[in-house]
């Protein structure tokens, strides 16, 4: 839900950016992960990438896959597997309304941005539906015109 993201003071780590542009987000939900003590650290340095992964639900747990948290370079031994299925921490309510809505209407679980609340690593998941290549060009269309409005606007009001 929205307003968890809303509370308390965030540091964000990584952002999917790419997730925006391909998909039409319904639903944010806020979850917590599963991690090791290397992939922390890693994180803290930032070395974290979101841009293929997503998530699935499986046996009534949800897990994000392919998010490439880089090995911690001072590790000195057990480092981790950088692009091993992480648990999302969710509550039951949350993963069956999300079961539901992913089996029904045919949606998918894309992980939106990756930040630090309060000392622990959360995740923004979004619940999503794919565009289409003519919904891709149309939102591009509306920004670049949005762009160009902000430029007109810009000039005209620099002369006065």
């Amino acid at each position: 839900m929205v307003d968890h993201l809303e509370k308390g003071p965030k540091k964000n780590i990584a952002e999917n950016r790419k997730a925006r542009h391909d998909y039409h987000i319904e639903e944010v939900f806020e979850a917590g992960l599963v991690l090791k003590g290397t992939e922390v650290k890693s994180l803290r340095q930032g070395r974290v990438n979101l841009k293929d992964s997503y998530a699935r639900i499986k046996n009534g747990e949800v897990y994000v896959y392919q998010m490439h948290i880089s090995p911690y370079k001072y590790a000195y031994y057990d480092n981790h597997d950088p692009l091993r299925p992480r648990k999302l921490l969710l509550h039951k309510r949350e993963i069956k309304r999300l079961y539901g809505k992913v089996n029904e209407q045919g949606s998918t679980l894309v992980p939106l941005q990756l930040y630090f609340k309060d000392g622990k690593v959360k995740m923004a998941l979004a619940l999503a539906r794919g565009k289409r290549k003519y919904d891709k060009r149309e939102s591009i269309r509306r920004r670049e015109g949005q762009r160009e409005m902000d430029r007109v606007r810009k000039q005209y009001t620099s002369r006065y």
